[in-house]
């Protein structure tokens, strides 16, 4: 992928030195603190984190200064291109309706409006707080353990939480929810398929724009990202980690499914060729 290193993004917030858990102005409480409070919430369903907090959506930290490798500067400097270049595709495309997520790099663990999170669980977006959260650790474990490597792979990664923001902006993560609320679980995973597809398909979109705009594309760039989409597909995650597939308990969807929205997006470069929610077949 062809892109110009130009520094770090105004829509950038580095966490990446951030060290225990503060919440609202109240005291910090450290690694071992927020997993009780992790395992409590998952318990009785209810946000424990919220008794630190001054507001629900103002997570705090003690920061110290980042140190970075001169590899971590480069993806850095990599996340703001693909970041900016995204969010001014859809400010282009939506106008007023659109405003700009900010995007938060953390090292291991963090706490965010939407509650405590690590590493391990993988980039996310939040709708409360309007933030993506990444751990730039998450590249190499695309390339260690899913085989999926390369600039555009990773750009695939991050405009698909872009697009969950736009689906914020839309109303559309709003309407899911609420529909999810009186829906059993089989019925809402699959919900939530068509919403993960969608943001597949709006990673796409921004692909097709930004080859337009930039010339971005080499050889193998879309190769790159439909292995990282299949790699990711529930039934390839499943069938790795308990041997088996279980189609009623997807959330994202199947390799094939996630390829195809992509490619969709990235054919097409409009928003209507992403309606998944009307789609017969996904």
């Amino acid at each position: 992928m062809r892109w110009t290193p130009g520094g770090e993004s105004s829509d950038i917030e580095d966490r990446r030195g951030s060290s225990g858990f503060g919440f609202g102005g109240g005291a910090p409480i450290g690694i071992g603190g927020a997993i009780v409070l992790l395992v409590l919430s998952l318990i009785f369903g209810k946000n424990f984190f919220a008794i630190f907090e001054g507001t629900p959506s103002t997570p705090t930290s003690q920061s110290r200064p980042v140190e970075q490798t001169p590899e971590e500067n480069r993806e850095v400097q990599f996340v703001s291109f693909v970041l900016d270049d995204a969010q001014g595709t859809w400010e282009k495309m939506l106008g007023d309706r659109y405003h700009h997520a900010k995007l938060v790099l953390f090292r291991d663990s963090i706490s965010s409006a939407c509650g405590f999170a690590q590493a391990a669980s993988g980039p996310f977006y939040c709708p409360v707080d309007e933030k993506v959260y990444l751990d730039l650790g998450f590249f190499d474990e695309m390339r260690d353990r899913f085989r999926a490597s390369g600039d555009f792979a990773q750009a695939y990664v991050i405009t698909h939480e872009i697009g969950h923001h736009v689906q914020n902006l839309l109303g559309i993560l709003p309407k899911v929810q609420e529909m999810q609320r009186g829906l059993d679980q089989a019925e809402a995973n699959q919900l939530q398929v068509r919403v993960e597809l969608q943001a597949d398909c709006l990673a796409g979109v921004w692909a097709h724009h930004a080859e337009e705009k930039w010339r971005l594309i080499e050889p193998g760039d879309v190769e790159a990202a439909m292995q990282t989409a299949s790699a990711i597909g529930d039934d390839r995650l499943q069938r790795r980690s308990q041997g088996y597939v279980v189609p009623d308990a997807f959330t994202h969807g199947s390799s094939a499914q996630r390829t195809r929205w992509f490619v969709a997006g990235l054919k097409s470069g409009e928003l209507a060729s992403c309606d998944t929610f009307s789609a017969q077949q996904l």
